[in-house]
């Protein structure tokens, strides 16, 4: 894990200079705003204890077999070497050859795993989850890998109740390990906690103490907050580019690999180091049900700013053109009223040394 948490600081690091921002350069009010989240209603002594989210918009596959690493490395963003080593959870997206986000995937290494599961497991969204599993079958060709659902399998999301353990200081106790085959720290960015996927579909506190059940809304809730796209809703098939989405600041992208499907276009922004557009996290003055995905973004002379992509509350993402990030935008909802936002940039983005 140790290693792992190492490899993201040295990526945030690379990514400073590929477009990255410092923090001064909008309002900052977003880490306060997850600071409340995490600590309501927090026991009074509230050191390893934890809220659990059952995730069931993600679904797992496991692929396994002697040529899973050559035969992932191929059509996924990141390096699969990385996950043969030491490193045991990896985000990555998987390109059309446009070079667009077609999915967004967590894999997961399952070395001696003792629950009869082997090679990883591949996190998605589960409204794709056969489009996926005939992607992967498709590029299987003749390579020696078998690919199948995991039904019985159960995934969830710990949240810690307070900062220090969200800076990744506190691991979730587990009391029942022979029903966990993962317990990872989220290898998008260590304010989202924890990935565990257990062989038991309920029953939580047989497996984590100290853990507090929350509904899967308050979780969506944070992932807005502070930033963080997940599934087709924040990354729609064949129109979210990867770097606008900001995959490099979530660790799941090597540039030093070989060739994958839809490298092209994604080497040659990045080489360019032009990105004119973020997903960026937004607060709106008007709930997100109200809002259509897609819908354009203005100035308030006018001006095209972006897309909004989609929310929950007042909480939402938009891929905002970075030369009006900092003022106030608008956009007209489904009942033709008028809706501003206002753009913040994310605690966990990197910092860009040259706006010190």
């Amino acid at each position: 894990m140790q290693r792992l948490i190492l490899f993201g600081s040295a990526v945030r690091a690379a990514a400073a200079g590929s477009g990255g921002l410092h923090a001064s350069y909008f309002p900052s009010t977003r880490h306060a705003s997850v600071s409340r989240t995490l600590s309501q209603d927090q026991p009074t002594n509230n050191t390893g204890h934890f809220r659990c989210y059952s995730l069931p918009h993600r679904t797992l596959i496991n692929v396994s077999g002697q040529d899973i690493y050559p035969f992932l490395q191929g059509i996924i963003t990141n390096d699969m070497t990385l996950l043969a080593e030491d490193v045991c959870a990896m985000y990555a997206h998987m390109l059309n050859v446009q070079g667009r986000t077609l999915y967004d995937i967590i894999i997961y290494s399952l070395k001696e795993n003792p629950n009869g599961f082997n090679g990883v497991l591949l996190e998605c969204d589960n409204i794709v989850q056969e489009s996926i599993m005939r992607l992967l079958k498709v590029y299987k060709i003749r390579r020696k890998v078998n690919i199948s659902l995991c039904p019985s399998l159960s995934l969830w999301a710990l949240l810690p109740w307070n900062k220090d353990a969200v800076l990744g200081k506190s691991k979730p106790d587990v009391t029942a390990a022979d029903k966990v085959l993962v317990l990872e720290q989220d290898p998008r960015t260590e304010l989202m906690g924890w990935r565990m996927i257990t062989s038991c579909q309920d029953n939580l506190h047989e497996i984590v103490s100290a853990c507090r059940r929350g509904n899967t809304e308050e979780y969506h809730r944070h992932r807005y907050e502070i930033g963080l796209p997940e599934g087709v809703g924040d990354l729609p098939p064949g129109e979210a580019l990867p770097l606008e989405s900001n995959l490099v600041y979530m660790q799941g992208i090597s540039f030093s690999k070989g060739c994958y499907i839809g490298q092209e276009l994604t080497a040659r922004t990045h080489h360019t180091g032009v990105i004119r557009k973020r997903l960026m996290p937004v607060t709106m003055s008007a709930p997100a049900e109200n809002l259509d995905q897609g819908a354009a973004l203005e100035t308030e002379g006018g001006r095209p700013a972006g897309k909004y992509r989609a929310g929950i509350d007042k909480l939402g993402l938009g891929l905002i053109r970075l030369a009006h990030a900092k003022e106030s935008l608008k956009l007209k909802s489904s009942d033709d009223m008028t809706v501003t936002l206002q753009a913040t940039v994310p605690d966990w983005w990197p910092k860009n040394t040259e706006d010190k």
